[in-house]
């Protein structure tokens, strides 16, 4: 019949998965370290565009607060224009 070796043949059908299995892991590992060098990345940032935001946040509370500050003295500053020219209409003229 033919000269078929089943020892021969079940070897390389062993040593072919052997190989497979060694490629897969070696692909493995590369897209393991892909990803977490990706996921650092996003992590770092992530951290700093938090910063960029908590500083652009503290300097838009500043603003608004000095904001208010100008808005609280030209009201103040109007309402004692207000005071005074009423006390003027209140005191009688003196010719």
């Amino acid at each position: 019949m033919a000269d078929f070796d089943l020892g021969d043949g079940l070897r390389k059908v062993v040593l072919a998965g052997i190989g497979a299995l060694a490629t897969g892991y070696e692909k493995g590992s590369e897209l393991v370290d892909d990803l977490v060098k990706k996921g650092e990345l996003t992590v770092e940032q992530g951290k700093s565009l938090n910063t960029e935001l908590k500083r652009k946040v503290g300097e838009s509370l500043v603003n608004d607060a000095n904001k208010d500050d100008e808005k609280r003295a030209a009201a103040k500053a109007e309402g004692e224009t207000e005071a005074t020219a009423e006390d003027a209409e209140d005191k009688p003229s003196e010719v």
